[in-house]
């Protein structure tokens, strides 16, 4: 099933001499699968088809857009054992892995369907005219959110399928009513390829416009730079490194239009561990974040990689117990050689540092590409003076920060850059005895975690997977959860402007019964 081809709308296209193979890990052996890399002629016509949809498909009701997302995740579940073999063979996930983020996946399509079939996403607000109000006329104003054009998505190495082709992004934007193009990852092409004819097959029957989704093979950042760059595109998803992020958040500023760049970028989730949770439950909790470190290879924008404490046995005892907790876990496979050979020279660079030692680490023979783990430590003071102990190793990798007191504990998270997570570890006295800790720790995540791991990110509306850069471009908006919509939108106001040509959303009878702030209520009724 797997051609290598790129989706240009509904069309099969293959028109350039470049090609490249994906890679399975596992066995260290290029998986056999050739990808034609985008032309720049397929690069515009799949965003000028794009452009075309938007026409119409911005304008599509909520119901209509929620079956074609229904569709896709049907589509996507049709794939059976063929999407899964493609997944595990190019990332070296296991199966268990495949399967869950595969139905994380439809979920989150089927979450956005639920949404637009409700409609109250839109936030209509309407503010009544009033004529006779002195000293001037109070005019009839009408807002409503809209979707901005068309959205380039780029796929995630670690997430295949939950954030890539038909992730978190692209449900997002095509549930706003943006058309989608996706820069599929060299790192799992094929896995793109499946999940791109999914959507195109859902976007047929569901008689979609032609150029509502499009998925473009690349290998390097060529194919990236013209999506960015084209003037037809308004907004861009990314999930990556600080390095890509900031290379398209800047491509993006300096053209004629500048338009908003949405990156998931870095971050090491600080973990504060209070002398409290330590002496009640020390080991419970060196066995929960061994185990969380591991997960997924440490391949998880969460990833605990930062854990503060204050001097004092109870901490000395959890670090030990860290130690030979983690030690007995088995290495697992990373995605990719490059990636591995980046954290092993990450940890290297971090374990050579001022002042840091070695808690545990695993130095045993492994297979290829099996990311051996690895937990620090290191002083306060070393910890402030040196920025490059903040930096991300992205793999199975920890430093254990222990800290004189509590006022330094607090100066080095006021140090940190921002963060995707932040975690709290103690009992309910706690929050208001540290309570500058506390505020510190918040002014620099995008979410609050009490007693908890940061790994795992619930699908859900009260969900906020974002944070203060470099975590992400734009702390106000979250990548998981319903409102990812809100990435792909615009306010638009309308002033005394004909009943009969308003949107349903602003209109008097409110055929839509959705819920709105009309003159300061909510409510589901007509005016």
């Amino acid at each position: 099933m797997i051609k290598g081809f790129n989706y240009i709308g509904e069309e099969i296209s293959a028109k350039g001499d470049t090609v490249y193979s994906t890679f399975n890990p596992k066995t260290n052996k290029e998986t056999g699968w050739q990808f034609h890399e985008a032309t720049k002629e397929e690069i515009d016509g799949a965003v000028r088809l794009a452009a075309d949809a938007f026409k119409t498909y911005k304008d599509f009701s909520g119901k209509r857009k929620a079956e074609f997302l229904r569709a896709i995740a049907a589509e996507i579940e049709a794939l059976g054992d063929v999407l899964i073999d493609a997944y595990t063979q190019e990332s070296g996930l296991p199966e268990g892995r495949a399967k869950g983020e595969r139905g994380r996946t439809m979920g989150q399509l089927r979450v956005f369907a639920t949404l637009l079939e409700e409609g109250s996403w839109v936030e209509a607000t309407i503010d009544t005219a009033i004529p006779d109000r002195e000293p001037l006329p109070k005019a009839d104003i009408r807002k409503m959110l809209f979707p901005i054009g068309p959205i380039v998505v780029f796929g995630a190495s670690n997430f295949p399928l939950a954030f890539s082709t038909a992730g978190g992004d692209t449900a997002s934007a095509l549930a706003a009513g943006c058309p989608v193009i996706v820069k599929s990852h060299p790192l799992h092409a094929g896995t793109g390829e499946l999940v791109a004819a999914a959507i195109t097959t859902a976007a047929r029957k569901t008689e979609m416009p032609k150029g509502v989704f499009s998925n473009l093979n690349s290998r390097g950042i060529e194919v990236g730079k013209q999506l960015v760059m084209h003037p037809k595109v308004k907004g861009v998803g990314f999930t990556g490194s600080i390095n890509g992020g900031m290379a398209l958040y800047k491509l993006a500023a300096e053209r004629t239009e500048p338009i908003p760049v949405f990156a998931e970028m870095g971050s090491i989730n600080p973990v504060v561990a209070l002398p409290s949770a330590l002496e009640e439950n020390g080991a419970e909790w060196a066995s929960k974040y061994a185990g969380s470190i591991m997960l997924g290879a440490g391949q998880f924008c969460t990833n605990p990689g930062l854990i503060l404490g204050i001097k004092g046995s109870s901490l000395d005892d959890f670090i030990t117990t860290l130690g030979i907790e983690i030690s007995k876990l088995e290495p697992t496979c990373m995605l990719h050689p490059n990636i591995h050979d980046n954290y092993e020279k990450g940890k290297k660079e971090i374990a050579g540092q001022k002042g840091v030692r070695v808690v545990s680490e695993n130095g045993a023979s492994v297979a290829p590409n099996h990311g051996r783990q690895k937990v620090l430590t290191v002083d306060g003071a070393n910890f402030l003076k040196n920025p490059k102990l903040h930096q991300e190793v992205f793999g199975p990798f920890s430093m254990v920060v222990q800290c004189e007191n509590a006022q330094e504990l607090t100066q080095v998270l006021n140090a940190l850059e921002g963060q995707l997570t932040g975690t709290l570890l103690g009992n309910t006295s706690d929050l208001e005895k540290y309570d500058e800790v506390v505020d510190a720790l918040k002014g620099r995540v995008g979410r609050m975690i009490f007693n908890g791991v940061p790994t795992g990110v619930e699908v859900c509306p009260s969900m906020h997977h974002g944070g203060p850069f470099p975590a992400t471009t734009d702390s106000r908006f979250t990548s998981v959860g319903e409102s990812a919509i809100k990435r792909w939108v615009r306010p638009i106001s309308f002033q005394g402007w004909p009943q009969e040509l308003l949107p349903d959303a602003l209109k008097d009878e409110n055929p839509l019964r959705i819920m709105r702030n009309v003159n300061g209520t909510h409510s589901n009724q007509e005016i």
